[in-house]
């Protein structure tokens, strides 16, 4: 079968780092090809010079056998190259038609933009997906995977032949991941070449022909799905074996850190009541909507409460503000770590003092710029966070490197009780063990952690207690050392059951 793309050989260096040296990969018509490899492995820098966001130095890019270069996304975009991102590339005040026909209006012969038209087209391309969505709604109006399935609309409005899906799954609840798979097996079908990039195997299985491995920037094996399990994967993406992919550890458990009695939010959770001592691990479970998040959100002084009561250490304490929660000794890992925990734009080092920034001022008041790097690049060592220089926007930096550059401004902070929420989401493999032995340590040194996570293995591996909520309430508790500590157990919790 003639092939859709070829890239033989691709090149492509920054300042500093040698992004992609000499990666070689092909899609055919129809095919499914799974792009794996931890962050920084160069799998963005690929897509960007497949894409013409990137030139590459060396190498070339064929399409239909033809060699392009592409200067620009336009041409990749002409030639029936489609990318969507992790990040939607959504306009929300818009209607979904809009977002479908952006960059390529049609008009009516006298040059007016033809509504009537463009409605009833993006109906269309919306019905080929299964959707059933009204195309003059605003997309802000719409959930994370309708709007996902608008940008794949968009795709098909531009006659593509590749789609480049970017971690897509990373945000959709489980039934908008069996939709998700059921649209890319449609556009297989219809001999869409599709590129799925995703840190979640399961899902390289499902729906994956064949898989293209990068580490450091470099080629490492293109193979057929069937010919692969989730252990050779592992090794080829990190380079050695992982023997223990949750490498949980119990300590002592001591006093009890941290008490939530009737937490109370009128229309989002009522009476949520659970506790964490030092040492211990608290797992929070159940579906996207629970009310995890909003729950721990409530207790950090983030939003407004209506009622409930917090012990910190047993004492009881008021928490009107995330400066209150600080003061307290919370520290809170939000599962938006782009939104809500960083400042892409500025330095890594600046990211790192953001919390403790009070600890580095000198007596005059000024800050102690020495102290602030000696101090991040003791965070960057620890942490392992592979950084050009500390000098750099944390925003250039891969998912995983974000994570712990977040992590590391909590720490710096030195709280006892340390708040994860969905602390290993769109991190590759070789990340996600780097963030539990951060875990491991913190239990170790007599913190309390308590870990919001929708992936099961993660809850059940890294938990020693385990709530699970639904629809804004406690449904029960799980002991580690209970003989009904399992997924059956919590699933049936978080679908109304009894525990």
């Amino acid at each position: 079968m003639e092939k859709l793309i070829e890239i033989r050989k691709i090149r492509k260096q920054f300042p500093g780092v040698l992004a992609l040296d000499g990666v070689s990969m092909e899609v055919l018509p129809g095919q499914v090809h799974g792009l794996l490899g931890e962050n920084g492995a160069g799998k963005s820098t690929l897509i960007k010079c497949l894409t013409g966001i990137h030139q590459p130095e060396e190498g070339q890019i064929l399409v239909d056998g033809k060699e392009v270069r592409f200067e620009n996304p336009k041409q990749a975009i002409n030639l029936g190259i489609s990318c969507i991102y992790q990040e939607l590339n959504t306009i929300p005040e818009l209607s979904v038609t809009d977002n479908i026909f952006l960059g390529q209006y049609l008009r009516t012969g006298a040059g007016f933009l033809d509504y009537n038209t463009m409605h009833t087209k993006a109906k269309e391309y919306l019905s080929q997906l299964g959707q059933e969505i009204d195309p003059k709604t605003p997309m802000r109006d719409l959930g994370i995977g309708q709007q996902q399935m608008v940008e794949i609309a968009k795709s098909l409005s531009r006659n593509a032949r590749l789609i480049i899906m970017d971690e897509p799954s990373a945000s959709l609840s489980r039934r908008e991941i069996d939709e998700l798979m059921k649209v890319v097996r449609y556009l297989a079908d219809k001999k869409v070449g599709i590129i799925f990039i995703s840190h979640k195997l399961e899902e390289v299985f499902e729906v994956c022909d064949m898989v293209t491995i990068l580490r450091d920037g470099q080629h490492i094996i293109s193979e057929d799905v069937k010919n692969m399990t989730n252990e050779s994967l592992i090794a080829n993406m990190v380079g050695r074996e992982l023997k223990e992919l949750i490498p949980k550890e119990v300590h002592p458990v001591g006093e009890e850190f941290l008490r939530v009695e009737g937490l109370t939010r009128y229309g989002v959770y009522r009476d949520i009541s659970f506790s964490v001592r030092g040492g211990e691990v608290l797992g929070m479970a159940g579906l996207v909507g629970a009310g995890r998040s909003e729950t721990i959100r409530g207790v950090f002084g983030i939003d407004d409460i209506d009622g409930g009561k917090v012990w910190v250490k047993g004492k009881e304490v008021s928490i009107k503000n995330p400066m209150d929660a600080i003061a307290n000794g919370l520290a809170f890992v939000t599962e938006d770590r782009k939104g809500q925990g960083l400042v892409l734009n500025d330095s890594i080092a600046n990211n790192l003092s953001l919390v403790s920034l009070e600890r580095n001022f000198s007596k005059g008041g000024f800050i102690q710029k020495k102290k602030v790097r000696q101090r991040s690049k003791e965070n960057v060592d620890a942490l392992r966070i592979k950084i050009a220089s500390l000098n750099d926007p944390v925003g250039q930096l891969s998912g995983g490197n974000q994570q712990k550059v977040v992590i590391g401004k909590w720490l710096n902070s030195d709280p006892d009780i340390f708040i994860f929420d969905e602390p290993t989401r769109g991190i590759d493999i070789g990340a996600k063990v780097e963030v539990y032995n951060v875990m491991n340590a913190l239990t170790k040194q007599g913190k309390a952690v308590v870990m919001i996570s929708s992936e099961l293995p993660e809850i059940l591996g890294m938990s020693d207690r385990v709530i699970v909520m639904r629809e804004g309430k406690v449904m029960g508790e799980l002991d580690r050392d209970s003989s009904n500590f399992n997924e059956e157990t919590i699933m049936k919790a978080a679908w109304g059951g009894k525990i």
